[in-house]
């Protein structure tokens, strides 16, 4: 049986700038009735402390709240009334930063991610924000959630055979954000280039 062992949150404490590109290979896993189920995070986007892009930019506010409280915590929000995005909350309290996790590597529990979103692809599960929320069943409800606690719902874990897999599916790619308007220039998407799962790829 697979075991997973969380990410300190001393690993969350810099700033998502640089978090952003260091979750790549890591794990996304979700605790289910059935069992975990995620997989390596492939590609994420980072929004930082006077970002115009970033949710916090305006201040607290009840949606945003999680992004100024403790590291390590899960920030999930509602997009277009429909999608749910999952996000890795950065910085000291007070300071709001985030990493959205933007694509999955689906590497266990498929059968699970498939009840939840029928696909004909395995890549189509989890290859962009909303869909992997979607196949994980990650929801509002989980705002907040402690992600460095192997008892939540949901955690990001450590990959003990990390450079193996940056090395199998690099290289790493830097770019712009996907879907913004404000910031929209800024280097701060990350994903690994041999992986089938990113959502977006430069032409």
């Amino acid at each position: 049986m697979r075991t997973f062992s969380p990410l300190p949150r001393s690993f969350y404490g810099p700033s998502a700038r640089s978090v952003a590109p260091r979750l790549l290979g890591h794990f996304l896993v979700r605790n289910t009735p059935a069992g975990p189920c995620g997989g390596v995070i492939v590609e994420t986007e980072a929004y930082l402390d006077g970002d115009p892009a970033c949710h916090g930019a305006p201040g607290p506010t009840r949606r945003n709240r999680v992004m100024f409280g403790m590291p390590g915590h899960g920030y999930v929000y509602l997009i277009y009334g429909f999608h749910f995005c999952v996000n890795a909350v950065c910085r000291p309290p007070g300071v709001a930063e985030a990493v959205l996790i933007r694509a999955v590597h689906a590497a266990f529990g498929e059968n699970f991610m498939r009840r939840q979103r029928s696909v004909d692809r395995t890549e189509q599960l989890t290859n962009g924000p909303g869909k992997l929320c979607q196949a994980m069943n990650i929801k509002r409800g989980l705002d907040g959630t402690d992600l460095c606690d192997a008892h939540a719902p949901l955690f990001i874990a450590g990959n003990p055979g990390l450079a193996a897999f940056r090395k199998q599916y690099g290289p790493m790619v830097t770019t712009t954000r996907v879907g913004i308007t404000k910031a929209a220039a800024l280097p701060l998407r990350f994903y690994l280039e041999g992986s089938s799962f990113v959502s977006r790829r430069n032409r």
